[in-house]
């Protein structure tokens, strides 16, 4: 592909705007349609009122624009079927706006994502002489089918597992407020190291440390809710996967020489989820016990440790593991195989929390 056909070549629809021409033509060839319609005559077209179609566009992210011409059909259908869904009373228009706010703030992140990582990866431009600019519309082009298709593959997957949770479910309540275990996972020093590192070496230690938690928390049966350069934000349908995923990421990163101390705090219990976050006193209490746990170690709130020993996850003391052998000694049975152990710690208080009673978390066999 020659840099003509990129697009550097004259475009009237540029020449009139002011705007780039390669710009102009990488939007055409993502989008698929021309510039036809102004904010108005969109709305107008879907037959939605401008007010609507403001708090939709908004909540997708995208700047006004005042009465320029910079919309297409894809815009027009994709207001139709949004005002579709709200008029067939399948959506409240507010819960309209919220799934346009959640898919926008989603695929924002994941197209800058995309972006600066092909164009980075990329060695040499395809033919002598292309700027970086110029190398991304043969980029684009050969990429964007497959992976228009993969992202549906992926949605599709998460949407199967969102489904299958709701289902096993016990109530309506808990769609909305679950009793779910959350983890917090914390670098140690991190304000430090951003005072020592380079900008692009801290880059690569926070993308090491954000994708071997994403990859572990996964494969455990956890879900990643979000993640903070330093910190990631993890949780779990039941306190026992929640305790694994926790000291897994402490025993990964500690032999890792490269990755700083880490430091793990949890919290079992009700959960309100929105937009695939998690809020609450729960949350908190997690977010709280992660700033005072010990370096490359975990603790967890009463109410965590309570729901590993009620699940048989742990003992309520090491004194009652002993108990329980010699009594399954005695009859000749297998004894209780506890898979975590339980360490009860001083009471503190805690900012906005009272007082509360931490326990150390470890790990009781070396299975893995």
């Amino acid at each position: 592909m020659t840099v003509d056909d990129t697009g550097s070549g004259a475009d009237p629809q540029a020449a009139d705007s002011g705007e780039d021409p390669l710009a102009l033509r990488l939007e055409h060839l993502i989008l698929g349609a021309e510039r036809r319609y102004t904010p108005f005559q969109a709305a107008r077209s879907a037959g939605v009122s401008m007010e609507l179609a403001s708090r939709f566009w908004r909540a997708m992210g995208f700047a006004d624009i005042g009465q320029a011409k910079a919309l297409t059909e894809a815009d027009v259908l994709a207001l139709r079927r949004l005002a579709g869904l709200v008029e067939a009373g399948l959506l409240s228009e507010a819960m309209a706006v919220q799934v346009a706010r959640s898919t926008g703030q989603t695929t924002a992140r994941l197209a800058e994502w995309q972006m600066d990582s092909f164009l980075e990866g990329l060695t040499e431009p395809p033919e002598p002489g292309m700027t970086r600019t110029e190398v991304t519309y043969p980029i684009v082009e050969l990429l964007l089918p497959e992976l228009e298709e993969f992202l549906v593959y992926v949605w599709r997957r998460q949407l199967a597992a969102s489904a299958g949770r709701v289902v096993q479910t016990a109530d309506d309540e808990e769609m909305v407020d679950r009793r779910l275990a959350v983890g917090f996972a914390d670098l140690v020093g991190f304000t430090r190291l951003t005072r020592r590192m380079e900008e692009e070496e801290l880059g690569e230690l926070v993308e090491a440390f954000e994708t071997t938690a994403a990859d572990l928390v996964a494969a455990r049966g956890g879900r990643l809710i979000k993640t903070l350069g330093d910190e990631v934000l993890y949780a779990a349908d039941d306190a026992g996967t929640a305790a694994d995923i926790a000291l897994r990421l402490v025993e990964t990163m500690a032999h890792d020489e490269t990755m700083p101390e880490l430091r793990v705090g949890m919290a079992f219990g009700t959960v309100t989820t929105r937009m695939g976050d998690v809020f609450g006193t729960t949350v908190n209490l997690a977010s709280r016990l992660t700033s005072i746990a010990p370096r490359d170690a975990v603790l967890v709130d009463s109410a965590f440790a309570e729901e590993l020993i009620r699940t048989g996850e742990a003992p309520a003391s090491e004194a009652e593991a002993a108990e329980a052998a010699a009594a399954a000694e005695k009859e000749g049975e297998e004894p209780p195989a506890y898979r975590f152990g339980l360490q009860p710690m001083w009471q503190r208080p805690v900012r906005g929390l009272g007082v509360v009673e931490p326990w150390l978390l470890a790990r009781r066999d070396t299975a893995t």
